[in-house]
């Protein structure tokens, strides 16, 4: 492995040379003081620095989704604002992917195996960029936006740096999944990011987890109890252990903990509702979810497992008000147990409707936006997860031989396809804002992907309608 050098307006960095691809690791691109928003980093410097190291992730605890996806073994510290780029050629000017890593708010980091951008530099002739940014009370405490900041100073800094790596600064695209997802929703909403991106994909948004001033206020009140302090400003100087604690405290013991943090209505960084202001966004959208989202978090949770007909029959009729909404579902999805069911129907609360309701109102008023639907089945486990949250991240991002992936996804060959053509389409899209298959419209245009995708071939119009209208019925009222 040899070195690479970049020649930045503010200085050179010295980078590694791995099989061709040119990788820069943790370079840092804000500064920022506990709990305010970030300032980009501005300094000039005469010597080389070093990038062959990721930088420290920012502080929390790891959950589920690191576990799974390989949790990165850096440090982590509360000055963690770095970044990391992928490049092929230095001196070109191709389309820039600026990856934006899931993990609830509260956990995650742009160093993630999982995330490694060097195969799609390869396949899909583009610049790749990871970054980290605050997470928990540290990023979302209250009505602050402080981990939204970072975000968008990760896109100052490419603006103003990226060129230096072989990329295009018009032709960026925002891209992440989970609470990733969401943040490209979030930044979409944003006025401080207008004109750093021209693109953006949101693999399954959570787009419930965005909250409302009034929930912000609730929740601040919530980290102050579980800190045992009187006044926000009692955590500035709160140490950093403490902090977390308290956060893990009142993440296990709130009723409300997908909204304990995340970004938040402010007037100011989220200006008013962050799906309305997606939908009158005329950016390029590319939006989609898998069909089994929550089964990752419920498979093997004794809280679902046990559920039987009745209850999960009872479960329906209270969230639609309809004693037929079950029915509805099973008929929908043949073979599915009373738990399963009941999954789906969290599913399609948290991820699968709030997505396709942006879609909807970005389509009536003309903007691009590309649905699609991943249904691959992951054999592991017995098949229990189905097509879970997170199992389309290595397909997207072409990253199959990544560490512990097959744990995950399994090792049919047939995943090789999938990759190819789900990756290919993303990448296409940074390319010309087209996927190659149809925009979302009156028919509900979605591209299935599955193990034998063809892309714009195994297209749906309006799947499973009967659902669709039980959601638009709650809605109505």
């Amino acid at each position: 492995m040899t070195h690479a050098h970049a020649a930045t307006p503010l200085g050179d960095y010295s980078g590694l040379n791995r099989d061709g691809v040119f990788v820069f690791k943790g370079i840092n691109y804000a500064l920022a003081d506990r709990f305010q928003p970030s300032e980009l980093e501005t300094t000039a410097w005469s010597d080389l620095r070093d990038a062959t190291v990721y930088g420290p992730q920012c502080l929390q605890v790891p959950g589920i989704m690191e576990q799974l996806l390989g949790e990165s073994t850096q440090p982590m510290a509360e000055e963690c604002l770095t970044l990391n780029v992928f490049t092929a050629d230095t001196s070109a000017r191709k389309p820039v992917l600026v990856w934006i890593h899931g993990g609830a708010f509260t956990n995650g980091a742009g160093s993630v195996p999982w995330y490694d951008g060097s195969n799609l530099v390869r396949s899909g002739d583009i610049v790749v960029v990871t970054i980290n940014y605050r997470l928990g009370a540290l990023g979302f405490r209250g009505r602050d936006n402080a981990g939204l900041s970072d975000q968008v100073n990760a896109l100052k800094w490419v603006r103003n740096n990226i060129a230096s790596f072989g990329g295009d600064p018009s032709q960026v695209t925002i891209m992440g999944e989970s609470a990733g997802g969401a943040s490209v929703i979030s930044l979409m909403a944003c006025p401080h990011a207008d004109g750093l991106y021209s693109g953006a994909i949101a693999m399954s948004p959570s787009i419930p987890q965005l909250r409302s001033s009034e929930r912000g206020d609730e929740a601040l009140s919530e980290l102050l109890a579980a800190a045992g302090a009187d006044h926000p400003d009692d955590l500035i100087s709160l140490p950093a252990d403490a902090l977390l604690k308290a956060q893990g405290d009142m993440l296990s013991s709130t009723d409300e903990s997908l909204t304990a943090f995340a970004p938040t209505t402010d007037g100011n960084w989220l200006p008013g509702d962050p799906s309305a202001l997606t939908a009158s966004n005329p950016i390029p959208l590319v939006i989609g979810t898998t069909r089994d989202e929550m089964h990752l978090f419920t498979a093997f949770d004794p809280r679902y497992t046990e559920i039987d007909e009745e209850a999960a029959r009872t479960t329906f009729e209270r969230h639609f008000a309809s004693s037929e909404a079950y029915d509805v579902y099973r008929d929908h999805r043949p073979g599915s147990t009373p738990p399963q069911l009941v999954s789906a129907l969290e599913t399609d609360g948290v991820f699968r409707w709030p997505a396709h309701r942006i879609a909807e109102a970005r389509q009536q008023q003309q903007h691009s936006t590309h649905s699609y639907w991943f249904t691959f089945e992951t054999p592991v486990f017995g098949g229990v997860l189905g097509s879970c949250h997170a199992l389309d991240i290595p397909f997207a991002l072409n990253n199959l031989d990544r560490k512990g992936v097959e744990l995950f996804t399994g090792d049919a060959p047939a995943r090789r396809h999938l990759a190819a053509s789900f990756s290919n389409s993303m990448t296409t899209f940074m390319h010309t804002r087209d996927t190659g298959w149809p925009q979302w419209g009156p028919e509900r245009n979605t591209q299935l992907l599955d193990a034998n995708t063809t892309i714009g071939v195994d297209v749906v119009s309006d799947s499973e309608p009967r659902i669709r209208q039980l959601w638009e019925a709650l809605d109505a009222f």
